[in-house]
């Protein structure tokens, strides 16, 4: 089995995948101190949870935005499943996608791997929405060239930078509030992130939508996807593990070539 791991800056995700198939998927905190050791420690209690063992991976592909949970990952895949060279993926590898991005390495690696599944899983032109740590928007024309994209804050960043700025504002919980014009703090705080982001992400996909001319599907991806996708008029619909699919088919792609 094929293990994809995709590490942010807040979170870090995993899957496990047979063939295109996902056998299991888990997010955990990223803690840029963690020792290989002690990834290896979470991963097999999270495998034997679902009944696996570490000895069923026969391969790694890491993809991160940590330089330090890289080194970290490479030696948990050496130690403890016998992988000495786990692929990490950067934006400098062929993966098979053209990329319209001056300099190219300028461009995250996790959004190279989302235009990659998007095109392959969807078809045709996409714009992928990944609402993470940073909120970013990404343009895939309709043969599969990855054309650029946005960068915005994060909401849990805005949030973060507003209390911290404000001593009278404090945490909420992420949930939309019943009407736009809040009578209360807390309603205020969720209308202006919730309905905010929401509408924030609208205007960019159609601008987005009048240059790539025509018509593209909107995939929402991201810990925060779920929550406003459901206020979007735009986002069609949330792929979770986008960016370890497209991690997943760069893999294959490249064994397949090698």
């Amino acid at each position: 089995m094929l293990l994809a791991i995709d590490v942010g800056n807040t979170n870090i995700t995993f899957a496990l995948f047979d063939g295109p198939q996902v056998i299991a998927d888990w997010r955990i905190g990223t803690v840029a101190r963690r020792t290989g050791d002690e990834y290896a420690g979470l991963m097999i209690g999270l495998c034997a949870a679902r009944g696996l063992k570490l000895a069923d991976i026969d391969g790694v592909i890491i993809s991160s935005v940590v330089p330090s949970a890289v080194d970290a990952l490479t030696r948990f895949s050496r130690k403890h499943l016998g992988i000495q060279n786990p692929m990490v993926f950067t934006v400098e590898i062929d993966s098979g996608i053209n990329v319209h991005y001056h300099p190219r390495h300028d461009v995250g690696a996790d959004r190279i791997a989302n235009a990659i599944a998007a095109h392959a899983k969807y078809g045709g032109k996409v714009i992928v929405v990944d609402l993470g740590t940073g909120t970013t928007l990404d343009a895939v024309s309709e043969n599969g060239d990855y054309l650029g994209g946005a960068i915005a804050p994060g909401i849990q960043i805005s949030l973060d930078a507003l209390f911290a700025r404000a001593a009278k504002l404090t945490g909420v919980a992420l949930k939309a509030p019943q009407k736009a014009i809040g009578n209360t703090t807390a309603g205020s705080l969720q209308s202006g992130i919730i309905f905010g982001f929401a509408g924030m992400i609208d205007a960019l996909v159609e601008r987005f939508q009048q240059e790539i001319g025509g018509h593209a599907r909107v995939i929402a991806t991201g810990g925060l996807a779920d929550v406003i996708a459901e206020h979007s008029k735009t986002i069609e619909s949330c792929d979770e593990l986008l960016t370890l699919e497209g991690l997943r088919i760069i893999y294959e792609r490249t064994n397949n070539k090698s």
